[in-house]
């Protein structure tokens, strides 16, 4: 080994500095200080999601108190702006001493494994300076997350190019955007779409909120009165962290529970919450009562409600309908009205970046990841030396990004006490007639960018250790259980 590559030479590489490598970082340090590590983020600074989006408006769906570290108490309020996020995982990164192994601006374009070496080389470029740069490491922690970051997906629609004004996708919102005084549309039904309209509203002259099919939200206060209560009472951050995080994660649990086990009281329930700010003269079954159960797709928090205080004041307007075409001056609807826009914003979603797009070889073949099937949508089969960090969609990313070090950092002790360099998981005898199924089940959770994409996807088994179950009230106590000495761990 070269003493340049020798430099470049780590016993673990974590692919981004976002949520997950942040907080991977940290556990690595406190978990396993011995360990000689760094993290590769292609961006100029970290944060991920929240270095992206730059729309107005951008913030949490999920409260921080359970999206937030669980070693690092949230003082805000429950819904945080982009820019209050980015200052609380900065300072996770100062507390700590984090920065020393962040390297920025490397963008990773490929990994090979060797079995015969028993290591990962990963080849990236210094996207400043245009240099080739070359990596080893004996095992690799990807954080990258699961949408790819230059683009969002925007559909085609006939006309597009008819249309006079600018089309935008928030994720690449221009930083000189003038909607001051403009008509705008914003196509879309998500959580985007909801932060967005009632960012803009006050400024434009129209804003237009066009949907296919409705979605539902949850509308209520940006506040935790536990939280207030108990600060009160002088109780100490880190306790006050604990206890709030407790009691949102069992009423997170219990809403679940009730959209699967009685959908049309939770469906009852999320409407009413909707009712109390548009009134009872609003038109609730056409643009905000989904044809789908709650929680088939992620249900966004409304702060406050502040969508629903637009549009019942009048600045913002909802239209359920299809697109026909673009225009010149719009977009014509299939029911045969046009609306009018100098800007249109396509709310439409994520396009999906399985593996952070990096071209994966595995001992000189084309990795072909949807080949795999996964061992709690961790680890997959036929992957040394690998972990993924895919986080809940029903649920707050960060509750598994914590799950998943704790995972890694006992895995890599065994590594050690086994004194094995390599690690896979692989089917036991007893799974070998187990049926393989999509990453996840559609009847349980189906949102665009996952069906668009499952056919890239890893896939499951019917059994728990096969499959990410999405349930943070079990798997809190399943990974923690996990028998490294199971012969699906295969160690050499």
């Amino acid at each position: 080994m070269s003493e340049a590559t020798a430099a470049n030479h780590f016993d673990v590489l974590i692919v981004g500095a976002g949520i997950s490598g942040i907080g991977g970082a940290y556990h690595l340090t406190k978990q396993c200080p011995a360990i000689r590590f760094v993290v590769l983020e292609s961006k100029e600074s970290f944060g991920g999601t929240w270095l992206t989006h730059r729309y107005p408006g951008i913030r949490s769906d999920s409260d921080l108190y359970t999206f937030g570290y669980r070693f690092k108490p949230w003082m805000g309020k429950p819904i945080a702006t982009a820019p209050e996020i980015l200052r609380y995982m900065g300072e996770v990164i100062e507390e700590n001493n984090l920065a020393q192994y962040i390297r920025y601006r490397h963008q990773i374009d490929a990994a090979q494994w060797s079995s015969e070496r028993k290591c990962w080389t990963i080849d990236a470029t210094r996207t400043d300076t245009g240099e080739a740069v070359r990596f080893t490491a004996n095992f690799l922690w990807m954080c990258q997350g699961y949408y790819r970051h230059s683009e969002g997906y925007t559909p085609e629609w006939p006309g597009m190019a008819d249309f006079a004004g600018p089309i935008v996708h928030p994720q690449t919102w221009p930083k000189d955007l003038d909607y001051a005084g403009k008509k705008v549309i914003v196509i879309g039904s998500g959580a985007t779409a909801a932060t967005l309209v009632p960012a803009i509203a006050s400024e434009c002259d129209q804003v237009t909120l066009l949907q296919r099919s409705p979605t539902y939200y949850i509308p209520a206060r940006n506040a935790n009165q536990l939280a207030d209560t108990l600060r009160e009472l002088q109780i100490d951050e880190s306790w006050i962290h604990e206890i709030v995080r407790r009691k949102m994660i069992f009423d997170q649990a219990m809403f679940t529970r009730k959209c699967f086990q009685e959908p049309e009281v939770a469906k009852a329930d999320l409407l009413t919450a909707v009712r109390s700010y548009l009134g009872p003269d609003y038109d609730i079954d056409t643009h905000f009562t989904p044809k789908y159960r709650p929680w088939r797709q992620r249900i966004a928090f409304v702060p406050d409600g502040d969508l629903f205080k637009a549009i019942a004041a009048g600045k913002a307007v909802v239209v359920t309908d299809e697109i026909d075409r673009f225009t010149s001056n719009g977009i014509l609807l299939k029911s045969g009205k046009e609306l009018q826009a100098d800007i249109i914003v396509t709310a439409t979603g994520f396009n999906m970046s399985v593996l952070g797009d990096i071209d994966f070889v595995i001992d000189g073949k084309p990795l072909v990841f949807s080949d795999t099937v996964t061992y709690r949508g961790m680890m997959f089969t036929g992957i040394p030396n690998m972990v993924w960090v895919f986080g809940y969609f029903r649920a707050a990313w960060t509750l598994r990004a914590d799950l998943v070090a704790d995972f890694v950092c006992r895995l890599l002790k065994q590594m050690e006490a086994k004194r094995a360099r390599q690690v896979e998981v692989a089917l036991r005898p007893q799974d070998n007639d187990m049926p393989l199924l999509p990453w996840v089940d559609p009847e349980s959770f189906n949102p665009g960018y996952i069906t668009r994409s499952i056919h890239l996807l890893p896939k499951r088994g019917n059994k728990p250790e096969w499959q990410h179950n999405q349930d943070y009230s079990r798997e809190k106590d399943e990974l923690a259980a996990i028998d490294l000495n199971d012969t699906a761990f295969v160690y050499r």
